[in-house]
């Protein structure tokens, strides 16, 4: 038995000893005190017509004799030690009720510290309904929140590492053959910059996933939604051009929203990019903005593509993640800094298949509390 449960158990005892020795003294003294005073005590009655046979003073239905005083009752021995004896095991009882959850957490607190982060308290709580076992869960949902964290962020390096592998063997294999091959020296510096630039843009998307991770997003101000589209739509086009994919803008009510410009432009650009990126040669990009009531502003980005099964439609928002037959270029970020992103700024991201073929994907970002008109 561990230290809290002989504490639990003194005190209980204690309060349990004192009430039973308090209650026993109390009704002890008060009959003292009756018998002090000459305060009759009841007597059996006498048979019928005995009282004829003696003189009115000599006896009295329920009345003591003359000169007669009835003793000092004892001290009740026997109920106080039966009665001490019933609280010593209420007291061990309640004490191990109490205790026992408590030594369960601690001997979960221990394992989680040693790295067993798969531990639960929940199951061995049995069918106790207290703050115990509301303190039970809260460590079952906080280990199995810590446990999703590290798992995460091991998947994250070994993304990393796989990502910033295959830039740097290319380099080096550009390097080598600018060695080897001094008259291609310019296609090899042209390898080079390219590779060069692509660890560059991985390093900026990790350090714009990083400032999502830890809160250090930038103070919201207004920001006009549909300028911002307005600017993403024309890069967008521009990217499509080589391919002949047409981006389709339907603006819709001017709306203001509270959030970070910047980080917002680059959320909805990677949903725009992405959906160029995928579209067919000669396909079309469809830019839609609703309102949803006076809180809501609702942005659809549409894609001919050849879709995502539903099955991955939440695990395109995954870091470094890439469908099935997937042929892009890029690390998987774009989607997860997006969601982020949105997140960040009150706002949801999800995605649907476009109906035949094709990704949908909806923003929806709360109306700035100035641009609401009563």
């Amino acid at each position: 038995m561990g230290r809290l449960f002989w504490k639990f158990f003194l005190f209980i005892w204690l309060a349990q000893l004192a009430g039973v020795l308090g209650t026993g003294a109390l009704f002890w003294l008060e009959r003292q005190q009756l018998a002090g005073q000459g305060v009759p005590w009841a007597h059996p009655a006498p048979p019928p017509g005995d009282h004829q046979h003696r003189p009115p003073a000599e006896f009295s239905p329920g009345r003591p004799p003359l000169g007669e005083r009835p003793p000092g009752r004892p001290l009740p021995v026997l109920p106080i030690v039966v009665g001490l004896v019933a609280s010593l095991f209420c007291a061990a009882a309640l004490a191990w009720y109490i205790a026992k959850p408590i030594r369960q957490l601690r001997k979960a607190f221990d394992r989680a510290a040693d790295g067993d982060l798969e531990v639960r308290v929940t199951p061995s709580m049995g069918g106790r309904r207290d703050e115990l076992t509301d303190l039970g869960r809260d460590f079952d949902r906080m280990s199995g929140r810590l446990q999703e964290v590290l798992e995460g962020q091991q998947r994250l390096l070994h993304d990393v590492s796989h990502e910033m592998r295959s830039p740097l063997a290319r380099l080096q294999a550009a390097i080598g053959l600018a060695r080897q091959q001094p008259a291609r020296m310019e296609d090899s510096l042209r390898r080079i910059e390219r590779e060069g630039e692509r660890m560059d843009r991985l390093v900026g998307e990790l350090l714009t996933l990083s400032r999502f991770e830890v809160g250090a997003a930038a103070l919201p101000e207004a920001v006009d939604v549909g300028e911002l589209l307005q600017d993403v739509v024309e890069d967008a086009r521009f990217e499509g051009g080589p391919r002949q994919v047409s981006v389709v803008y339907e603006p819709g009510p001017p709306s203001t929203v509270r959030a970070d410009g910047e980080l917002l432009q680059r959320a909805i650009e990677n949903v725009v990019r992405n959906a160029v990126r995928h579209s067919p040669e000669g396909g079309e990009v469809r830019v839609s903005v609703t309102q949803e009531g006076t809180q809501w502003l609702l942005i659809r980005v549409a894609d001919q593509g050849d879709g995502v099964p539903e099955a991955q439609l939440e695990a395109i928002f995954q870091p470094f993640f890439r469908g099935e037959g997937s042929a892009s270029k890029g690390h998987g970020l774009g989607l997860s800094i997006a969601r982020r992103a949105i997140a960040a700024f009150g706002g949801t991201i999800r995605a649907s298949r476009g109906g035949e073929r094709g990704l949908l994907v909806t923003i929806s970002l709360p109306v700035a509390a100035e641009a609401v008109t009563p």
